[in-house]
């Protein structure tokens, strides 16, 4: 019998469960195996097309792009590293940032990108994300901002610490003036994100099997050498104890999105 070659990237490994899926059927099911369950990380526009209404996303600060505050070096360039993330994502910077409509309700949208620079928050993440929820406290609209980040972005110091109070003070006076404020915490939130802006919302809603949490186990042990209980920074673990409003699958964001807005009359 003649071997069948099969094109590269067709075929893929489960991270959760190890099965072969065909690539075409994750993408049709939003990158979610359909055999597990296993929710694999998605780049902010992907999101922004599973959330928001086809063509209505209008993005603004799109031309924010961070500097190099500390003349940051190491084994290269701060400004090389963010040049190849602008390349390989195509976007300016680890957030978009706009108005849209979810399921005809208009909105502030927020969606961090895991794949640029581990969606970490500097300077210009900061900036976007406390410039989205002001236009949403001035327009009187709810905001919903999607988490994925691995933390400060070190490279820009106390210049990225700073944000999580920036942040943070935006959202108060968001609430402050009544308005509603959703977060969607996808794998991984932690760190200077999880410990600001991700922790604030009205309503926290987390992917299954989410990490989430500040330090990660193997910081933690060797901090305060503490064994961490089974399943710790988990979604599942986050909503058992108070963390985490609700579990949502990804299939099913959109609808809950929309529920939660109307229940809050926005």
């Amino acid at each position: 019998m003649a071997r069948v070659e099969v094109p590269e990237g067709v075929w893929l490994r489960c991270d959760g469960c190890s099965q072969m899926i065909f690539k075409k059927v994750l993408e049709e099911n939003l990158r979610v195996c359909p055999l597990c369950g296993h929710h694999y990380r998605v780049d902010a526009r992907a999101r922004v097309a599973q959330l928001a209404d086809t063509d209505t996303f209008e993005e603004f600060n799109a031309e924010l792009v961070s500097t190099n505050p500390l003349e940051w070096t190491d084994s290269k360039e701060y400004s090389e590293r963010q040049e190849e993330a602008r390349k390989r994502t195509g976007l300016t910077e680890a957030v978009i940032t706009g108005k849209a409509y979810i399921k005809g309700r208009p909105t502030i949208l927020a969606v961090m990108d895991p794949f640029f620079i581990m969606g970490s928050m500097g300077a210009v993440v900061g900036e976007k994300v406390t410039a989205a929820i002001e236009r949403a406290t001035d327009d009187n609209l709810p905001v919903v901002i999607v988490t994925c980040s691995g933390g400060a972005r070190m490279q820009e110091g106390l210049v990225s610490l700073m944000q999580m109070a920036k942040t943070s003070a935006a959202i108060a006076r968001h609430d402050d003036a009544k308005g509603l404020y959703i977060t969607v915490l996808t794998d991984p939130t932690t760190a200077g994100v999880a410990a600001s802006f991700a922790s604030l919302g009205d309503i926290a809603l987390a992917e299954p099997k989410a990490m989430i949490g500040f330090a990660g186990p193997r910081v933690i042990w060797n901090t305060v050498k503490t064994e961490l209980p089974e399943g710790f920074q988990t979604a599942e673990f986050m909503l058992e104890h108070g963390y985490v409003d609700r579990i949502v699958e990804r299939s099913e964001l959109r609808n809950e999105i929309a529920r939660i807005i109307d229940y809050c009359g926005r």
